[in-house]
């Protein structure tokens, strides 16, 4: 069985300004690790992110639902300029294809 933390989306980045990587969770925005290497960055978060999920555990609050297990539909709607909104129907009726797959292919890149 894969432990609870594993399922979490994990990413490490450079810090310029505080020369170290930082570890950092996406369904834990608050938290975040800083070390000398991305595996001790990705190690530290880790850690972080286990001690977080105990005490929430222990408090019986609601844990957050990894992003890697969530169902999504494929459809989310995106508001954007009328001029954008011209020129992508216009790339489309020029493509011979619909609107949808011109923007999900741009969103793609």
């Amino acid at each position: 069985m894969v432990p609870e933390i594993d399922k979490y989306t994990y990413r490490i980045l450079w810090s310029d300004e505080d020369k170290e990587f930082v570890g950092l969770c996406a369904e834990f925005q608050s938290l975040s690790w800083l070390a000398s290497s991305p595996e001790k960055a990705l190690k530290g978060i880790r850690a972080v992110v286990k001690d977080c999920v105990a005490d929430m555990k222990e408090n019986k609050e609601d844990l957050p639902v990894p992003i890697s297990i969530r169902k999504y539909s494929g459809k989310f709607m995106v508001r954007v300029p009328a001029e954008v909104h011209r020129h992508l129907a216009i790339e489309a009726a020029e493509s011979g294809v619909s609107l949808n797959r011109i923007a999900s292919a741009k969103l793609a890149h």
